[in-house]
């Protein structure tokens, strides 16, 4: 060795391990709120002898002074001895003080461990389970009473095979308050949270500290999450996107919304204060909620959305949520009513409507029909706004936060009740539209016995050929090149299922793309599963209905399902009828039988 290296003071790798792991607990926001206090002497006689660390009820933490430990480890040991104050496990208190037994050690090491498991701070030290029964401290601990303490779970903690936690007499000044570990651990990890949820929202760019100048469209957003319980749900989990140019490219005065994609646009220079952009916000989030867009069905879009917007605005100006900004659609004469009534008055002023604007601009609706952005994996939104709104109703009646209109609350509560699904509808067609054959029963026809009296002969059971030919319906198929084959399994499959359980025979298929293909009847059975699809060219319909009325052997009371992806000719059907056509999707005229939308 050189003279020079003689001199070297020699590394500590131990206590760069512990100052690491330090480092890492003080980085979580929540266990950095716990002001506790560390003690690393190598006189200390609290330090555990074969563990990490032990925690006493003044705050302190005990760290083995030589033990060498990765940071990881380190950090995770002293998160478990952090959280024993965070769950209330080491309270400080004056006066002497009772220990827990060997069952409450465990079972409290056993809670904190649980909770680690989903809140990671570093790495659990190897020899540690990797799961942890479920119940509280008090359960854990009853229950070990009765049954004994599971050898995994008696030394789960930092100390080795020492209890990890100690209660000590609070030793501060006779006047000093004692400290709460559990509250100030119980509201950083509420912040904690609360942040978490901006930063998945894209309302703050990061979990450190607050987010200086925050925009004022943010702090409405956010102010309903925590003051407002009926829309909180919702502004919790939707989006706003503040661009200016797409704002410009679209058209956006204000703000717009779409429902599926759970985004708000808002136009980032539009002046409004703070008490505007609650109004805007909550204006946008009940278009969504409320479902709009999936409610306008045959009406005009932009007259149902104007419809919508007096009806939203009265509302909020009722419950006094924020202030609406000049120019927004309000009536006082149209308030109680329902957004399909104000639709039905204002539809015969037609010229006077289109000059209105709504918050996206003159004439043009902000319930979008599509995301404006990149496209991206959205999910079905319509379960999220029902629970929202049902739940956010209950908690805003049952704090007694103020006034909700009647209108509002009664479509809360019919949201709360969700349609039926399109098959138990189709189903419920079948029932009052296609007979079942009724069977006759006559002694000639083969007998039937009982095994009970073999010599009585009983009438027969069979279906005439006339009842038979009574009890059928015809189906069209729109065979072009736009169909989804997942469109066709699903219908087909369900026409077939339930008119094999309403004992239908047979039902009358046309295909139909640029020419009608008459598959004439088929057994009800091979509808779904041997039918050979024809054609894959345009779309028309009509002479594929044309042909079932002139057809001499179809009964002039069967009704038709006419299966179609909306991308089709305008029809007209002198006979009952009905349409499936994908969720989503429009016919291009006004039906007038019924219209099953398949998922």
């Amino acid at each position: 060795m050189s003279r020079g290296g003689r001199g070297k003071k020699k590394r500590d790798v131990a206590a760069e391990a512990f100052a690491e792991g330090m480092r890492l607990v003080r980085a979580n926001p929540a266990l950095a709120a716990l002001d506790f206090d560390t003690c690393r002497h190598e006189e200390c006689v609290l330090a555990p002898r074969d563990g990490l660390v032990r925690v006493d009820s003044d705050g302190t933490l005990h760290v083995h002074p030589a033990r060498i430990a990765e940071p990881a480890v380190w950090a995770w040991s002293l998160a478990h001895a952090a959280l024993h104050l965070g769950f209330g496990h080491v309270p400080a208190a004056r006066g002497e003080r009772e220990q827990p037994d060997r069952y409450e050690l465990a079972a409290r090491c056993t809670v904190v461990n649980r909770f680690l498991l989903t809140f990671p701070v570093g790495r659990a030290p190897d020899g540690l389970p990797r799961s942890y029964p479920d119940g509280d401290e008090e359960q854990l601990a009853a229950r070990w009473r009765r049954t004994g303490l599971p050898a995994a779970y008696e030394h789960c903690g930092t100390a080795g095979t020492q209890p990890d936690l100690l209660l000590v007499p609070w030793v501060g000044w006779a006047l000093a308050q004692v400290p709460d570990w559990q509250l100030a651990f119980a509201t950083a990890l509420t912040r904690t949270v609360s942040a978490a949820m901006d930063v998945a929202g894209g309302r703050r760019d990061s979990l450190d500290g607050e987010t200086p100048g925050r925009r004022p469209w943010e702090e409405a957003l956010s102010w309903f999450v925590s003051s407002y319980p009926l829309l909180g749900g919702i502004a919790a989990g939707i989006k706003l996107v503040a661009d200016a140019e797409l704002a410009r490219a679209h058209g956006i005065q204000i703000a717009a919304v779409n429902a599926e994609a759970g985004e708000i646009y808002v136009n980032p220079l539009y002046q409004l204060d703070d008490e505007e952009w609650r109004f805007v916000l909550a204006h946008e989030m009940l278009h969504a909620a409320l479902r709009h867009g999936d409610r306008c069905g045959p009406r005009d879009p932009y007259l149902f959305n104007v419809a919508c917007d007096y009806v939203i605005n009265g509302w909020l100006r009722e419950m006094q949520v924020g202030t609406m900004p000049e120019g927004l659609l309000y009536d006082r004469e149209l308030a109680g009513l329902s957004a399909e009534e104000v639709y039905d008055r204002i539809a015969g002023d037609l010229r006077r409507m289109r000059r209105l604007s709504t918050l996206r601009g003159k004439g043009v609706g902000d319930v979008l029909g599509a995301p404006l952005g990149p496209p991206g994996d959205y999910v079905d939104l319509d379960g999220f706004y029902r629970r929202g709104l049902a739940q956010g109703l209950d908690l805003h009646q049952r704090q007694e936060r103020g006034y909700l209109p009647g209108g509002l609350v009664e479509e809360i509560r019919a949201l709360s009740h969700p349609p039926l699904p399109w098959d138990a509808r189709l189903a419920r067609w079948f029932d009052e539209f296609v007979p079942r054959p009724e069977p006759v029963r006559s002694y000639a026809r083969p007998s039937r016995r009982q095994a009970s009296t073999p010599d009585i002969p009983r009438a027969g059971r069979y279906f005439p050929p006339e009842e038979i030919a009574r009890c059928t319906f015809g189906v069209v198929l729109d065979t072009s090149g736009s169909m989804d084959r997942v469109l066709l399994g699903k219908a087909l499959g369900a026409i077939a299922s339930y008119a094999e359980a309403r004992d239908v025979p047979a039902a009358r298929v046309v295909f139909c793309d640029t020419a009608p293909h008459d598959a004439g009847y088929l057994p009800v059975t091979e509808i779904a599963g041997r039918v050979r699809v024809h054609g894959r060219g345009g779309t028309v319909l009509q002479p594929g209905i044309d042909l079932l009325h002139r057809a001499d052997d179809f009964p002039p009371g069967a009704p038709v399902l006419v299966i179609t992806d909306g991308w089709c000719d305008v029809l007209r059907v002198r006979r009952e009828h009905a349409y499936l056509i994908p969720q989503g999707r429009r016919l291009p005229f006004t039906p007038r039988g019924p219209v099953f939308r398949v998922r």
